[in-house]
């Protein structure tokens, strides 16, 4: 296939396939490369060693970080399917070294919240994932195939949500849990933990903690926290004041009773 490449500076190339589409007042780092039929918009800004295969758009006001991989057919940075969205200038952040698979989809926020959608660095986000306005999504996160975020949803670190799962507006998703393929989750998910297909606490994610160098120590203290929280029968606010009360010195163990305290839509039980 014919391609142009363009150099801007000695240290800056810029191959764009010839049938690609972009703004003059496009912003492109270095060596990003930009495959057929492509079509970047006035208010993106592209760092230096992002690459996008076939048929990818980004629109809007996107702000793009190194060494992303975009793959084809992807949709970053549309307006977003709120109803109440009325043209409005939002914004879609995304971070570094973050791959984006086949017909992945990322809508830019809306006013009635910060305006902004955050995607962090290192995710996995596979085929026909979609992230919906006002997200936040933080570091090291997979979003299995056909994972759907619905808007305000806030997705935290070393996250892994199976495909098909599908995440309700303004939940809250702990760092370090797991979610099985085809859940639907009403709730917040606290952090560690493993919620089945049936949209139940499975346990903690222990694989998961002793793969990212958790302590064999801390992983028990976390397991007895767990178990203060669901297994003894204490209602969300005992749960929290005896997290506290036994876990002092321990923040990997604070961060669930922190987590509990600020939940707005529950937690799932």
């Amino acid at each position: 296939m014919r391609s142009r490449i363009y150099v801007c500076h000695a240290e800056n190339v810029i191959v764009i396939h010839s049938t690609a589409i972009i703004h003059p007042k496009a912003e492109l780092g270095n060596n990003v490369s930009v495959g057929p039929y492509c079509v970047i918009d006035e208010n993106v800004s592209i760092g230096d060693n992002t690459k996008f295969e076939s048929h990818v758009v980004v629109k809007g006001k996107t702000t793009i970080g190194i060494n992303n991989h975009f793959y084809q057919f992807g949709s970053i940075g549309e307006d977003c399917q709120d109803k109440k969205y009325k043209g409005e200038v939002t914004e879609l952040i995304i971070g570094n070294n973050n791959v984006f698979r086949e017909g992945v989809t990322a809508h830019r926020g809306t006013v009635q919240d910060k305006g902004i959608t955050r995607i962090g660095s290192h995710n996995l986000f596979m085929t026909n994932s979609h992230i919906a306005h006002d997200c936040i999504i933080g570091d090291n996160s997979i979003l299995a195939s056909l994972c759907t975020l619905a808007g305000h949803v806030t997705v935290g670190d070393w996250v892994i949500l199976g495909g098909m799962t599908a995440v309700h507006q303004f939940c809250h998703v702990g760092s370090h849990s797991f979610i099985a393929g085809g859940a639907i989750v009403l709730r917040d998910i606290v952090p560690y933990t493993m919620i089945g297909q049936d949209n139940a606490p499975h346990g903690i994610n222990s694989e998961g903690l002793r793969r990212r160098g958790f302590s064999a120590d801390t992983i028990l203290q976390i397991k007895r926290a767990y178990k203060i929280i669901y297994r003894n029968g204490n209602r969300a606010e005992e749960a929290v004041s005896l997290i506290r009360e036994s876990s002092q010195d321990t923040p990997e163990v604070l961060l669930l009773a922190d987590f509990i305290e600020q939940s707005v839509r529950g937690i799932v039980r």
